[in-house]
């Protein structure tokens, strides 16, 4: 965190949108503030790419309604308005009446000599300092406003949508989740740049802390997703939770049934994402929420002992395995966007007040280049060894076929949880269901014909499958860790090798099953499959060559020993 004075915060905000918004607001006698995450990523020096601005309107009658409609214009809807005409087609206005909010994108001019990232600044009396630009000003970037008036908040149990009223600015961060998002920076020119701390954001946030501005009890039973949020911000952020907070998460853990699971999947999904995810599920657990949310996973959960002979806990185990492949598959911080860079699709859904740090749906380069659902493959790996679970006596606790029961248990989870249904789920299906199989390959001798199964059943998702195999060795026994990854290295350059010999990357039989009823005259039968497996497994086994040819003789020869003549003979 880094201390910004007033003058600093001026330098910070001195992008042009930031001058025309204050500007637009004295001219209509609003006031008007930056409010929430983008200012607490000001002081945290990060990317934030979305920007709320709170409208306070000190005379509510000087507002008329809108036109055909039962919602009144708010404060934000007409600043928005006003600012939209002002800058004409650089703009794009967007006004949703039903949550008295509006939101504007446009496309700043670019600031002389800045291209975004540091800069520097001369103040006439002062040395020279360096300060963080949070804004991109390049050419073309867009940034996105949303606006909406101050408001007053005021919940019934059994919903976490609230009963909305006109407010002041002290009601509208009174609403905030957390005393770090509680910050307001004004832009009116006569106070521009000014801070508002009601709840001491500034030294939480040096203490690196999660707290409430108020009662966290009333806080999370109003908005029970909130608590998500809270483990979400304190894995992102590598905060703690503060104690009474925590206990209030303890507390109010069943209220989270009152929310979508859409709400739940996005925040779960932003926890995924983050740096180090085995923060939030450990602190999800500590809550008493995980249970409730993904009992599959708090199943994990547990060491059993039996004639001395114990299992590794499973959970932990796991959540080492997921983080990782998040260090393997982690990018280098990117700097700081508007919001139309990078945009793309989200399972968020939008909501105007809440910080809305989301990622997009792709995991690898073919779904989009994010390592969401890799890191889903890594949370689900071992996802079916509670269902596996065996004791015996000659050799201790079993897993067996773990991961063709896990594999079997994606597609419900996906479905609960509101995850995708598409190719990304048989995509995390693949690799749950292979992912014991290079261990299987590095534990013995390496052979060609295993290599080339294991290639062309993962097929182009082969780098993900050795990744997170290679994720999956967490033993404490320094040699045995060594000794798998060195055959994991000589697995990889088998494949390679095979690769680039034979192409098994994108490997089909020579011989179709239309070819082999055309050939012997047949009906769909099981005789079509055996002789299809018999050729894939000549080629594997290089009994002979993966050409066209050789597998139409091998054919034939094999249909002969099965009582099978060509029809044309």
């Amino acid at each position: 965190m880094r201390q910004i004075t007033t003058r600093e915060m001026q330098q910070l905000l001195a992008a042009p949108i930031f001058h025309e918004i204050g500007q637009t607001a004295d001219e209509m006698g609003l006031e008007v503030y930056l409010v929430g995450g983008y200012v607490r990523d000001l002081f945290l020096e990060r990317p934030s790419k979305d920007i709320d601005c709170v409208v306070v309107q000190p005379h509510p009658q000087s507002l008329s309604a809108g036109e055909g409609s039962d919602h009144p214009v708010t404060p934000g809807i007409s600043l928005a308005r006003a600012l939209k005409k002002k800058l004409g087609r650089q703009a794009h206005l967007s006004v949703f009446k039903n949550f008295g909010t509006a939101q504007l994108q446009t496309h700043p001019q670019p600031l002389p000599g800045r291209e975004g990232g540091s800069h520097h600044i001369v103040d006439e009396g002062s040395q020279e300092t360096n300060v963080y630009t949070p804004l991109a000003t390049r050419e073309g970037a867009g940034v996105s406003l949303e606006f909406v008036g101050a408001r007053r908040e005021s919940y019934s149990h059994d919903s976490r949508k609230p009963i909305v009223e006109d407010g002041t600015l002290e009601d509208d961060l009174d609403r905030r989740d957390f005393t770090i998002n509680a910050l307001a920076v004004c832009l009116n020119h006569d106070r521009f740049g000014e801070l508002i701390d009601r709840f001491d954001g500034l030294l939480d946030m040096e203490d690196r802390l999660i707290a409430t501005p108020l009662d966290p009890d009333i806080t999370f039973s109003d908005d029970p997703l909130r608590m998500m949020r809270c483990v979400r911000f304190a894995t992102q952020l590598r905060f703690q939770i503060e104690d009474e907070t925590q206990e209030a998460l303890v507390r109010n853990a069943e209220r989270i049934k009152i929310i979508s699971q859409e709400r739940i999947i996005d925040e779960l999904n932003k926890i995924m994402l983050s740096p180090r995810p085995s923060i939030g599920f450990i602190e999800l657990d500590r809550a008493g929420l995980l249970p409730l949310i993904f009992p599959e996973l708090a199943a994990l959960q547990g060491v059993e002992v039996r004639n001395g002979r114990a299992h590794k806990d499973n959970f932990y185990h796991t959540l080492e395995v997921l983080d990782n492949v998040a260090k393997a598959t982690q990018k280098t911080p990117p700097q700081p966007l508007s919001c139309s860079e990078g945009s793309g699709q989200h399972f968020e859904e939008q909501n105007p007040q809440e910080d809305n740090v989301s990622a997009p749906l792709s995991t690898r380069e073919g779904f989009g280049g994010s390592p969401l659902f890799l890191r889903w493959a890594a949370l689900l790996h071992d996802i079916g060894k509670p269902r596996s679970k065996r004791w015996e006596p000659q050799v201790g606790w079993t897993f067996k076929n773990h991961n063709y029961i896990g594999q079997k248990m994606v597609a419900p989870i996906f479905r609960r949880l509101k995850l995708p249904l598409d190719e990304r789920m048989h995509y995390v299906e693949k690799l749950v269901g292979l992912h014991m199989r290079p261990i299987a390959i590095a534990d013995d001798e390496v052979t060609d014909s295993a290599v080339r199964r294991l290639l062309f059943e993962a097929g182009e998702d082969i780098d993900d499958l050795m990744l997170l195999c290679e994720a999956d060795v967490t033993s404490k026994n320094h040699e045995r860790k060594q000794r798998f990854l060195q055959n994991f290295q000589l697995v990889r350059e088998k494949l390679a090798d095979l690769q680039a010999r034979d192409n098994y990357r994108t490997w089909t039989n020579p011989i179709t099953g239309e070819e082999i009823m055309e050939t012997f005259g047949l009906q769909p039968c099981k005789e079509i499959g055996l002789l299809k497996q018999a050729i894939k497994d000549a080629i594997w086994e290089s009994q002979i060559p993966n050409t066209h040819e050789a597998a139409r003789e091998f054919m034939l020869q094999e249909a002969e020993r099965m009582g099978l003549k060509p029809v044309n003979d």
